[in-house]
């Protein structure tokens, strides 16, 4: 995971928008308002890979009722609870893998 700076008034203001992007469906919610801020449109991104994963992962779990599919909706909630931890700190931090398939999105 590597820590981009960011600039504290840009952090101080889109901490409560960039918290959204973390909690399952209410990713949308900051791409559809302040995606023309760097801080909250990568986090919103990265929200909603991680969000479309967790709905893969649940609707495979349900179909093939596999551990491992468990596994990865957990693996993913370990990811939306460290990407909240780096908007707490005002920080864009690359989520392994997720923010690879992030930064192809086009808004």
């Amino acid at each position: 995971m590597v820590k981009t700076p960011t600039d504290s008034r840009q952090s101080a203001d889109g901490k409560i928008l960039a918290v959204f992007s973390y909690l399952s469906v209410f990713c949308i919610i900051p791409l559809l308002f302040k995606k023309n801020r760097p801080f909250i449109r990568h986090h919103g991104k990265q929200g909603l890979v991680l969000f479309v994963a967790q709905v893969g992962a649940f609707v495979g779990h349900i179909a093939a009722g596999t551990w491992f599919l468990s596994l990865c909706g957990v693996i993913l909630t370990g990811y939306a609870v460290v990407g909240l931890s780096q908007v707490l700190h005002g920080q864009c931090a690359r989520l392994w893998l997720v923010s690879d398939i992030a930064e192809k999105i086009t808004l």
